[in-house]
């Protein structure tokens, strides 16, 4: 018997925002565990961001995408909304309830960031009994909304956040998010969750992405250049805010490599590529600013905008090393560390010690992986990390290569088949009519 999940994702394929890749990973590999995804996205000619069609055909042809249009970005702007799912909420309700109307649709998951398509939650529940998974990649209740400025653009949206949020937490069956401790975070906003209808799933990544760059060339105009007597310590990814002290501490770090190793290190450039997370963003710097702070500026190159993704993945696999640099937020867990990993390459990491991150990286060999509880632990770490940066750039080859097997149960294959019981098991609990009104209500 054929299964099947509708997966609304504003973005997908071929944009290049971080978003797409839950959808694009399960549209993938759903089918080989038992479920046939169908994709509900905006259709790209209203997204804003550069397309990136090399990361559309790492998604298989036979992937079913229905895509919906959107009122038009300046045009809405006018009135303060530039957030993709809003400009095409009226568009994408119609479309969810049309499928769910007209096919025979088993369970439904929302993905965000955006959030605001899981308040379709409660209707589906009411009109269809349809299970329905929300799937948290980030805090839609973050405590960075929290410290923002009351009647700021970021600090009316948190606030509305806190009202939606359990509007569409209680017409849920499950909810997973990318680590425990988010989890852990929705449970003391709202006592009333059921802990056994959650799970932590990270994002992961797909060993097979590397297999398409033996077909990819970088453009000529790519803004990643390589000198052949330079080498690459390479950091792939957002920089988030309270990434700031830790990006510090190793900016610290390698002044101090360059002044204890002068002739080992003079060739040495730390590259930060994507920091902005916004691919039409080429002079939003955040590591510079630091570097210059620190007096090591001639040694680092940022580029600001999110490059194409088989770009992206190639920098790590082209770099001496790369860099996996976490937050002083215990529950940031940084997806890309799965993307590094699978790239083959030893890698230097500095995360919060409860991080989930850190608990991978501190197992699955290949590279050295540092941790800190406290800000005077941090402050403590530059010169293990000077140390730890002339190990990756000699004898990198020491380090060997992470262990495969560590990090099997995060492939997009491994995170698809988990999601494929989440939906047998909400699928065959009985009355799912029953189940949609109690199962995210705690029993106790």
């Amino acid at each position: 018997m054929v299964k099947t999940c509708l997966i609304v994702s504003p973005y997908f394929p071929p944009s290049t925002l971080a978003g797409v890749h839950r959808a694009r990973h399960l549209a993938k590999h759903l089918p080989a565990a038992g479920w046939t995804p169908i994709i509900l996205c905006v259709d790209e000619r209203y997204h804003e961001q550069r397309l990136d069609p090399g990361l559309a055909s790492l998604v298989p042809p036979s992937v079913e995408v229905v895509k919906v249009p959107a009122l038009s970005a300046r045009s809405c702007r006018t009135i303060g909304i530039g957030e993709i799912s809003l400009r095409a909420w009226g568009p994408l309700r119609r479309a969810a309830m049309h499928l769910l109307e007209t096919r025979s649709i088993g369970a439904v998951l929302i993905t965000g960031s955006p959030f605001y398509p899981m308040l379709l939650s409660s209707e589906i529940k009411r009109r269809f009994s349809v299970p329905v998974i929300l799937d948290f990649q980030d805090p839609w209740v973050s405590n960075w909304g929290a410290d923002q400025p009351r009647w700021s653009k970021a600090g009316v949206a948190y606030r509305l956040a806190k009202i939606l949020e359990p509007q569409s937490l209680r017409a849920s069956d499950f909810v997973t998010s990318v680590s425990e401790t988010q989890n852990a975070e929705m449970i003391a906003r709202y006592p009333w969750l059921n802990a056994k209808k959650m799970a932590a799933i990270p994002i992961g990544g797909d060993p097979a992405d590397y297999d398409a760059l033996r077909f990819h060339s970088v453009s000529d105009d790519s803004p990643v250049k390589w000198e052949p007597a330079q080498r690459t310590l390479a950091f792939v990814g957002t920089f988030m805010p309270r990434s700031a002290p830790v990006v510090e501490q190793v900016l610290k770090a390698f002044v101090m490599a360059r002044s204890q190793y002068p002739a080992v290190m003079a060739n040495v450039r730390l590259l930060f590529v994507g920091t902005s997370n916004q691919p039409n963003h080429t002079t939003t710097f955040r590591v510079l600013p630091l570097a210059r702070a620190i007096g090591v500026d001639s040694g680092v190159e940022e580029i600001p905008q999110r490059v194409p993704f088989l770009d992206a993945i190639s920098v790590l696999a082209r770099s001496e090393g790369i860099l996996l640099i976490g937050s002083n937020e215990p529950h940031y867990t940084a997806s890309k560390i799965y993307p590094g990993l699978m790239s083959g390459r030893p890698f230097l990491s500095v995360f919060h010690r409860a991080s989930s991150a850190h608990t991978v990286l501190a197992q699955v060999g290949g590279g050295i992986a540092m941790a800190f509880d406290r800000q005077d632990e941090l402050r403590a770490l530059p010169a293990k990390i000077a140390e730890a940066l002339v190990k990756l750039v000699i004898n990198p080859e020491n380090l060997g290569r992470a262990d495969p097997s560590a990090y099997e149960g995060f492939t997009a294959q491994a995170v698809a088949k988990r999601y494929a019981e989440i939906f047998d098991g909400i699928t065959s609990s009985g009355s799912v009519e029953n189940a949609a009104t109690t199962s995210m209500l705690n029993p106790s």
